[in-house]
């Protein structure tokens, strides 16, 4: 996956950390009694990014959330994002305590998006969408549109379907259309 804009990927130690503190966060939020702290010496993972964890279990999504944009430091935002992919995604019943085990985190940290003015600038796997329009406005990180074999226009059509608009609503000079990369990594991508 392309850090491009992102500045300079993160480390695999850095990567460890963050994996540690999403499912650190995750444990104690079903069990407040843990006290286990992860202790964070890099200065990258304090810089302010939009990030998303996705959980799955035995390769199947469990729950997707996150910031797009810059809100908050990178490891704030890994903590909060963790607890509410495994107990607020709305698309899913919250992972319970004894499936945690079985649960494998991935994060995706993303640059920053910037306006396209020609879907030719998309490159499928390399750049995520973020498509809105009046109220509306949906995001697929690049990984998905690898997942499901999609082209462009696939693509386009799917990330203006999560904005709750008309697969077609792309095509449309009032909708904004924009494009960011994302460093991706995962437990299962460090065994």
């Amino acid at each position: 996956m392309s850090d491009e804009s992102v500045g300079s990927p993160l480390s695999p130690d850095e990567q460890k950390t963050l994996l540690a503190v999403a499912r650190t966060a995750i444990e104690q939020a079903y069990d407040d009694t843990t006290s286990d702290t992860i202790h964070v010496d890099s200065s990258r993972l304090f810089e302010k990014l939009g990030a998303f964890v996705t959980l799955h279990n035995d390769g199947v999504l469990r729950g997707c959330i996150g910031y797009v944009f810059a809100y908050k430091p990178l490891v704030e935002t890994v903590k909060e994002m963790a607890v509410a992919a495994a107990m607020r995604d709305p698309r899913f019943v919250p992972v319970d305590q004894e499936e945690l085990p079985f649960v494998d985190i991935e994060i995706s940290v993303l640059s920053p998006l910037r306006d396209i003015r020609d879907i030719q600038e998309i490159e499928i796997g390399i750049h995520g969408l973020y498509i809105s329009r009046g109220a509306y406005s949906g995001l697929l990180l690049p990984q998905v549109a690898l997942e499901y074999n999609w082209d462009r226009e696939a693509f386009l059509e799917q990330t203006c379907r999560k904005a709750g608009l008309p697969l077609n609503a792309w095509q449309d000079e009032e909708t904004s259309i924009k494009i960011f990369s994302a460093q991706v990594f995962g437990e299962k991508m460090h065994d």
